[in-house]
C-alpha cells in the first residue's frame, strides 16, 4: 500500500522526452511516466510550441497516473510535494497576462553571439550564448518589437512552475543560467544588473532587469502550492488535487547533480543525452574561459560547467536507420534491444575507431566555434569500416567536444575531481558509455543504479529534501546520509589502450574541424 502523502513527484522537460517519477519516503522510485517530443526548427529558431509544452506535460502526467494504477491499483490524486525541472537557459518572455511574446528559444540556438560577447566584456564574466540574459540583449540589439511589453523573463521550468502555482520564482541553479549569481548574497549579481540597466537605459523600456527576473530560491525552500487552475492544467481529468507543495523549479544541470550526489566540492557528474555537459563543484575560483560556464548547485555552491549542444541526436538518427533496415528484412527487435546491441558493438571496435571520424553537430557548437551544425561521417581511404568501428566512432564523437572543454578545467586550471558520475541515456546500456567516458577523461567513472531515472529523480529528491529534511540539515548531508548512503553503483576505469585510442581519435577530430567549417559554408538550402 502507498500513502500518497509520503511520496514526491519530479517532472522534467528534457530535450527529447518529458518524464515524471513518483518516489517514496525511502527515496525509491515507485512509478514513472513519459512522453516523447522533439524540438522544431522554425524560421531558423529551435523551439517547442506552447501546445507542445502543455500537451506533453499532460500526456506525461497521464502516463505516470496509469503506471501507478497498473502497479498499485490506486489513483494518483495527490502527493507530499512536487517539482518541475527542464532544460536550462533559453528565452521565453511573457506579458502581464502570462502569454508568450515570442516562440520559446531553446538552449540549442546559437544566435546570440554578439550579445554574449558584449556582455562577457561588460560583466567581466563569461556569458554563454545559451543564457537568458544573452537572448534578451540580442533581442535588444535586434530591435525586436515585443521588448516594451515584457513582464516576465522565463526559462521553461520557471514558465511551467508559474502556470501551476502562480509563483514567479526560480531555484538558484536555474537562475544561475539566466544571469550570474553573487556567491555572497546567493542572489543575482547586483553589479551586473546595474551595468545592464545602464547599458540599456537609452532604450526607455518600462522595466528594469530585476523587475522581470524570477525570485531566486534555495533548495529546501517552499515555492508555492498547486492551484486549482494549475491542477486542471496538469491533469484535465480533475483527479489530481490542488494544494500540493512545490519545490523551487530547477534546471536539468541541478537535478543531474542531485541525482548523482554531486553537490559537494570536488565532485562532478556528466549528463549525456541529447546534449551533454560536465558539472564540477569548485573549491576555488577559476579564470574566465569562453568554453566554461559558471553556474551553481541547487544550494548555491559554485560549479564549473562544460556544456555541449550536441551528444546523441545524430547517434539516435543512425540507430533509427538500422531499426528501419531490421524491419525491412523482417527482423523483430524492439528499440531497447537495438540500442543495447549497437552500443555493445562499440566495445569490439578499434580503440581509435580504425580511421573513422565524424561530427555529431546537428546544431551549432560554441566550444568549437560553430553557429550551425552539419552531421558528418568521414573515413580515411584505408579505414576499417566495420560495424564495431562505426558505433565506436558515433560514441566517441558524442564525447569529443566535452573532452575539449574538460581539458581546460583539468589541465589548465588544475581543478581536482574526487568523484565523477555518469547519468542520462548514454549510460542506459551497462558498461559501454561508462567505459568510453572513462577513456575520454582518463579517470574512473561511476554509474548508480538510479542513473537511468536522471533529472526527474533528482527533482524528486529536491522535493524530498524540502519536505523531510531536519532543521539545519544541508543538501549534501541529506543526500549523503539519507539517500545515497547505501546506494548501489558500479565504477569502471578504462584500459590504457582505450585511453590512448581516444587521444588518437581526438587528435584526428581536431585536425578535421576545418572540414566541418567548410560544410557549414556550403549553401544546401533549396531554391
Amino acid at each position: 500500500m502507498i500513502n500518497l502523502k509520503d511520496t514526491v513527484i519530479g517532472l522534467e522537460f528534457g530535450s527529447t522526452r518529458i518524464k515524471a517519477v513518483l518516489v517514496d519516503k525511502n527515496h525509491a522510485p515507485l512509478a514513472s511516466g513519459s512522453y516523447e517530443w522533439e524540438n522544431r526548427l522554425i524560421n531558423g529558431i529551435w523551439t517547442y510550441t506552447l501546445e507542445d509544452i502543455l500537451t506533453g506535460m499532460q500526456a506525461c502526467f497521464a502516463s505516470l497516473k496509469a503506471d501507478v494504477l497498473q502497479k498499485y491499483g490506486i489513483r494518483l490524486t495527490t502527493a507530499g510535494a512536487m517539482g518541475i525541472s527542464a532544460m536550462m537557459h533559453g528565452y521565453l518572455p511573457t506579458d502581464a497576462e502570462g502569454e508568450p511574446l515570442t516562440e520559446f528559444r531553446t538552449w540549442r540556438n546559437t544566435i546570440t553571439g554578439e550579445a554574449a560577447q558584449k556582455l562577457t566584456d561588460l560583466f567581466r564574466f563569461n556569458i554563454p550564448e545559451r543564457w537568458s540574459i544573452a537572448h534578451l540583449y540580442q533581442a535588444i540589439l535586434n530591435g525586436e518589437n515585443h521588448l516594451p511589453r515584457i513582464s516576465r523573463l522565463n526559462t521553461l521550468a520557471v514558465f511551467i512552475h508559474e502556470k501551476l502555482t502562480g509563483q514567479f520564482v526560480a531555484g538558484i541553479g536555474e537562475a544561475s543560467g539566466m544571469l550570474p549569481i553573487d556567491e555572497k548574497t546567493l542572489d543575482y549579481d547586483q553589479r551586473m544588473i546595474d551595468a545592464f540597466d545602464a547599458l540599456t537605459a537609452e532604450k526607455g523600456y518600462p522595466w528594469k532587469l530585476r523587475d522581470i527576473l524570477p525570485k531566486c530560491l534555495l533548495a529546501g525552500e517552499c515555492a508555492g502550492t498547486l492551484t486549482e487552475a494549475g491542477a486542471l492544467l496538469l491533469d484535465p481529468s480533475g483527479e489530481f488535487q490542488a494544494g500540493v507543495p512545490f519545490a523551487p523549479p530547477e534546471g536539468d544541470a541541478g537535478t543531474g547533480m542531485t541525482a548523482t550526489n554531486s553537490v559537494a566540492a570536488r565532485t562532478g557528474n556528466v549528463s549525456a543525452g541529447t546534449s551533454d555537459f560536465a558539472m564540477i563543484v569548485l573549491e576555488n575560483s577559476i579564470g574566465i574561459h569562453r568554453e566554461i560556464d559558471m553556474v551553481t548547485t541547487p544550494d548555491g555552491k559554485p560549479v564549473a560547467m562544460v556544456h555541449c549542444n550536441n551528444c546523441t541526436s545524430d547517434l539516435n538518427a543512425w540507430i533509427n536507420l538500422f531499426g528501419e533496415f531490421a524491419e525491412k528484412i523482417g527482423s523483430k527487435i524492439n528499440k531497447n534491444q537495438l540500442y543495447t546491441l549497437m552500443f555493445e558493438q562499440a566495445l569490439e571496435g578499434d580503440p581509435d575507431c580504425g580511421g573513422l571520424i565524424g561530427f555529431n553537430y546537428l546544431s551549432g557548437e560554441s566550444i568549437t566555434g560553430f553557429t550551425e551544425g552539419r552531421p558528418l561521417l568521414m573515413r580515411l581511404p584505408n579505414a576499417r569500416m566495420t560495424l564495431a568501428n562505426f558505433m565506436r566512432e558515433q560514441l566517441l564523437s558524442s564525447l569529443a567536444t566535452l573532452k575539449i572543454g574538460l581539458d581546460i578545467l583539468t589541465a589548465q586550471e588544475k581543478v581536482p575531481i574526487d568523484r565523477l558520475y555518469g547519468h542520462g541515456g548514454l549510460f542506459k546500456t551497462p558498461v559501454v558509455g561508462q567505459k568510453l567516458l572513462s577513456a575520454a577523461v582518463n579517470a574512473p567513472v561511476s554509474v548508480m543504479e538510479t542513473a537511468g531515472e536522471g533529472g526527474p529523480y533528482g527533482m524528486a529528491l529536491l522535493c524530498a529534501y524540502m519536505l523531510w529534511k531536519n532543521e539545519n540539515e544541508t543538501l549534501p548531508e541529506y543526500l549523503n546520509g539519507r539517500v545515497f548512503a547505501d546506494a548501489k553503483s558500479t565504477t569502471i576505469m578504462a584500459d590504457e589502450k582505450d585511453v590512448r585510442g581516444f587521444e588518437q581519435f581526438l587528435s584526428l577530430y581536431r585536425q578535421a574541424l576545418p572540414v566541418h567549417e567548410a560544410a557549414v559554408k556550403v549553401n544546401w538550402k533549396e531554391d
